[in-house]
């Protein structure tokens, strides 16, 4: 089922929006991440790492989720497909995979963030989670611009599924002149 153009647009937006609202939410917890582990002074540090659980849980993970459904809807409702194009599929399956981890490491965030909004943290105290923070945001600001690139750039190649229906698309709508033509070839050349 194809879109028309108009509502094509209107979620085509929708996506953008989300998946680039996404990106730069991203680009925010990555710098409260370096000010949390690198500052020296508690307050900044505290305030830190509560804008992180409040950004994750407020932003981070409605973008993603609506960055995924809407995707979800560019593909089924557009001839790109779901399953046509490994670009798609790869895309997709980038999406999913971020948007996992992305709850998992919200469970650390928060660990965080309660013990920062219980006492001032130390430069050594829970360095592994919050080097954890910023390793984690850094990653997936890296993976989230690839799937950028690969929206912009979208590679070639078709999945067998996508070449298979690209196929059964040429067959049905291959001129039915073609075929009588043809078959008059045949008869043409068979008489003489």
């Amino acid at each position: 089922m194809t879109m028309n153009p108009r509502l094509r647009k209107f979620a085509l937006t929708a996506h953008v929006t989300s998946s680039v609202g996404w990106l730069g939410a991203v680009a925010v917890f990555l710098a409260l991440a370096v000010a949390g582990l690198t500052s020296q002074d508690a307050q900044t540090v505290r305030g830190a790492y509560l804008a992180m659980e409040v950004t994750g849980w407020l932003v981070l993970v409605p973008l993603s989720l609506a960055s995924l459904l809407t995707g979800l809807i560019q593909a089924l409702g557009t001839a790109w497909g779901l399953f046509r194009h490994y670009w798609v599929l790869f895309k997709l399956l980038i999406t999913v995979a971020a948007t996992v981890l992305l709850l998992v490491h919200m469970q650390v965030a928060g660990h965080v963030a309660d013990a920062a909004a219980e006492a001032n943290l130390s430069s050594g105290d829970l360095v592994g989670m919050r080097i954890q923070l910023l390793a984690d945001a850094a990653a997936a600001l890296l993976v989230l611009l690839v799937a950028v690139t690969l929206s912009v750039y979208k590679p070639k190649g078709l999945t067998r599924y996508g070449w298979r229906k690209q196929q059964e698309t040429r067959v049905r709508e291959r001129p039915a002149t073609q075929g009588d033509q043809a078959t008059g070839l045949k008869e043409t050349k068979q008489q003489v």
